[in-house]
């Protein structure tokens, strides 16, 4: 059972000392607790107990007790992250796989369930943005779903608002073992600690090396697993619209689980866990992750030690300038990447940084930051030798030797109120647990300065960080500064800025927004000039459209004038044969509406439409029913569970319904229908309802749309615009009255239950209405 600790409970048992001597009669008061970090429903989701926890540094470490622990699942494995990728090098330090088993993730995950039939692996990957498809797996369905067994499913997660991204990295053994942070199961990232400059193993899919990589992860068992166990199945349940079978009791085989070659940092402790999640489709935002960095920072005394890849977030910026001006005594290091190389993120997150310590100069406390990089070489001199930037994608935060928290998510407005995150943290309980802490703190410095955690642990004697990293540089891994310099004119594009770090899910009212920073002061541009910004890709399309060859490839008139030229009777035959044959390979059933409209004219363009359409809905709904929900969903993924769920329920209403708001395109609809067997009768009348309305004004408009596309006038473009609203207004119309039956049919539902458990109690059946419940019947 997963302990959620109350604020209270939690106060009590995170900060309680090892051991207690009451105070004589003459003792003073105790000093006053302080106030626990970690509180449920505030600064962490849940507080749930951790058998064993582990620090895992670097993908070689973490991907090596990963595999060991993956080779001892039973029933599941369940994996979410920003980048799953088939060719990942799922192998320990010695950069290779020993076991008898591939070393490529793909294949290594295939292995498994040959070896145990009855295993089942889930993978929720972010259905990502189009600005990483040079960086990502081409088709990862295909390698990762179409390509596995059947025990192996991936479903491409799109349920977040628009600008955001699925960021959690979490893995799920058998509910029983985990691990969250800032690691994916993709390629370049593999690294092993010494981050050497040059390394054999360190190389992608295309045979070309990538700089030394640095990041973070933690395991750990016991309750804290089992509760990232319900994560994973709330995130699999928006996204697949479908439920995984429940948590059960731990297996028997749950400490088996844990890698042998794994020594735990932490025994019996609680874990916090904290989550982002922006604002969705009427699901609240989760700002956890937020107040758990605003509640640490306020709590550092003595050290502060984070790594991070981002450094954006203006108002932690301003919490870290008043927490060093409280305590003078408080030293701040940061870890990050010496610089951001591509375009988008050097005037974006290398901006935003740069103003991120602005405010830390502006407060006078910027002397007690220090914004460092790790390289890695020979030292310089007579023995020089190549030097490599290790690439920081850590998320980690250390205060003091209290609390130590991994995770997914950045110190950029995006992590704090925008994409999907999960982080893991420690509050000391006891003295064993601070030392663990301070014994992570020291194992970190030590990597990244070429020394030994005893040697760190040396250099602290005296309190300060910042002593113990001047006393160990100079060696051939060492922390060098940042020197970001200043923001330059035109370096930082605020417009872009808004939508690449938004501190909230963008939303269509957004589009135009005034962009202002965090702090609410103006960028200075004025407002044409941002209405412009994002109208000017727009009318760029459209200058396409108009004055290239695009529109000979997407044009409706392309089929208009194959059928106009077929002569007789051909005409209409090749119209129904162009339905049939593009519809099978999802092609805009609209376009073939206008062309066909465009073709013949209203009258017979209208009915060669409409049997087109139905046909074509008709053949891929045959196609759907031979291959059957199994077959279906290995090709299309569990996504296809929210397309069915929404036919499913009310026959001609639903599929009615789906038509009049499409959720997913035509030949995708009628496939699914057709494998969920829906009765044809069912699906050809509530396809033919839910087509009438736009297939009658789309056929009105015929070919003063290939007008509007090719020589547009202002008359056609109003006509346009006209026809666009009475189309909306009939399908608002129309679902109204469907939503009004539904309302009333739920009401005479819900009265005579109530009518019925009256006779049952033996009252008079025509009171029962006066205990219906306020909204009873509602839909």
């Amino acid at each position: 059972m997963i302990e959620d600790l109350s604020p209270s409970a939690a106060l009590q048992r995170v900060m309680a000392p090892s051991t207690e001597t009451a105070p004589g009669p003459t003792a003073e008061a105790p000093a006053p607790l302080p106030e626990a970090l970690l509180r449920p429903g505030d600064t962490v989701w849940r507080l749930a107990e951790a058998g064993r926890a582990a620090v895992l540094v670097d993908a070689a470490n973490y991907y090596g007790a990963l595999r060991e622990a993956m080779k001892a699942a039973r029933s599941s494995i369940l994996i979410a992250g920003w980048d799953i990728d088939s060719r990942t090098p799922l192998v320990g330090p010695s950069g290779e796989a020993r076991d008898g088993l591939p070393a490529l993730l793909g294949p290594f995950l295939a292995a498994l369930v040959e070896r145990r039939p009855q295993l089942r692996i889930k993978l929720l990957l972010w259905d990502y943005s189009v600005l990483y498809a040079l960086e990502r797996e081409l088709l990862p369905a295909l390698s990762l779903h179409w390509g596995t067994p059947r025990q192996i499913e991936l479903c491409l997660d799109d349920q977040v608002a628009f600008g955001a991204s699925h960021h959690q990295k979490v893995v799920v053994i058998d509910d029983a073992l985990a691990t969250a942070g800032g690691l994916d199961l993709t390629i370049r990232r593999w690294d092993s600690s010494p981050h050497k400059a040059v390394n054999p193993h360190r190389t992608d899919p295309r045979d070309e090396t990538y700089p030394p990589f640095h990041d973070v992860q933690m395991m750990v068992d016991g309750p804290a697993a089992a509760a990232l166990a319900d994560l994973f199945r709330e995130r699999w349940a928006e996204a697949a619209c479908e439920d995984l079978p429940p948590r059960g009791d731990p297996p028997a085989h749950a400490a088996s689980l844990w890698p042998r070659s794994l020594a735990a940092d932490f025994t019996d402790t609680p874990v916090g866990i904290a989550r982002t999640r922006g604002s969705f489709e009427g699901l609240p935002e989760l700002r956890e992750v937020e107040r758990l960095y605003e509640a640490m920072i306020g709590a550092a005394e003595s050290s502060l030690y984070v790594e991070n890849q981002f450094l954006t977030h203006l108002g932690l910026a301003q919490k870290l300038a008043e927490r060093l001006a409280e305590n003078p005594k408080l030293e701040v290091v940061v870890l990050g990447p010496r610089t951001h190389h591509t375009w988008l993120e050097h005037r974006t997150m290398l901006a935003g940084r740069i103003r991120f310590m602005a405010v830390l100069r502006a407060a006078g406390v910027a002397d007690r930051v220090r914004l460092l990089y790790p390289e890695v070489g020979a030292k310089r001199g007579p023995q020089k030798g190549p030097l490599a930037d290790v690439m920081v994608h850590a998320k980690v935060m250390i205060v003091d030797d209290r609390c130590l928290r991994i995770g997914s998510a950045n110190l950029c407005n995006r992590s704090m109120g925008t994409d999907s995150e999960c982080d893991l943290a420690i509050e000391a309980q006891d003295d064993r647990t601070r030392a663990g802490i301070a014994r992570i703190r020291d194992r970190f410095l030590a990597e990244h300065l070429d020394a030994t955690p005893e040697e760190v642990a040396q250099a602290m004697r005296g309190g300060s960080i910042f002593a113990a990293i001047d006393k160990l540089s100079g060696r051939a891994r060492r922390l060098m500064p940042i020197q970001d310099g200043e923001l330059a004119e035109g370096e930082g594009l605020p417009q872009i800025e808004a939508v690449a770090d938004p501190a909230r899910a963008i939303g269509t009212t957004m589009l135009l927004a005034d962009f202002t920073a965090e702090d609410g002061t103006a960028h200075g541009m004025p407002l044409w000039l941002r209405v412009t910004l994002v109208a000017a890709p727009l009318l760029l399309i459209l200058a396409m459209w108009r004055y290239t060859p695009l529109s000979a490839f997407l044009n409706p008139e392309t089929f208009s004038a194959s059928m106009q030229n077929a002569n007789g009777a051909w005409g209409p035959l090749l119209a129904l044969g162009l339905f049939m044959v593009l519809g099978l390979i999802a092609f805009p059933v609209n376009v073939l509406i206008v062309a066909t409209a465009a073709a013949f004219g209203i009258w017979p363009g209208l009915a060669y439409a409409a049997v087109g359409a139905l046909v074509s809905a008709l053949l891929t709904w045959m196609v759907g029913r031979r291959l059957g929900p199994k077959l279906l969903r290995k090709l299309l993924g569990p996504r296809i569970n929210r397309i069915s769920r929404s036919i499913a329920r009310n026959g001609i209403l639903a599929v009615t319904m789906v038509r009049l708001m499409p959720i997913a395109p035509f030949t995708l609809v009628n496939l699914v229908a057709g494998a969920i067997r829906i009765p044809l009768l069912d699906y050809m009348v509530g396809t033919a309802l839910g087509l009438a309305p736009g297939l009658v004004l789309m056929t009105a408009l015929g070919d003063r749309l290939l007008r509007i596309m090719t020589d547009p006038s202002l008359r056609d473009i109003l006509g346009f615009a006209a026809v666009l609203l009475a189309w909306g207004a009939v399908s608002w119309g129309l679902q109204s009255l469907v939503s009004w039956f539904r309302r009333r049919n739920a009401q005479a539902e819900a009265q005579a239950d109530a009518q019925a458990e009256a006779r049952a109690e033996g009252r008079d059946p025509g009171q029962a209405e006066e205990r219906l419940p306020a909204g009873a019947g509602a839909a």
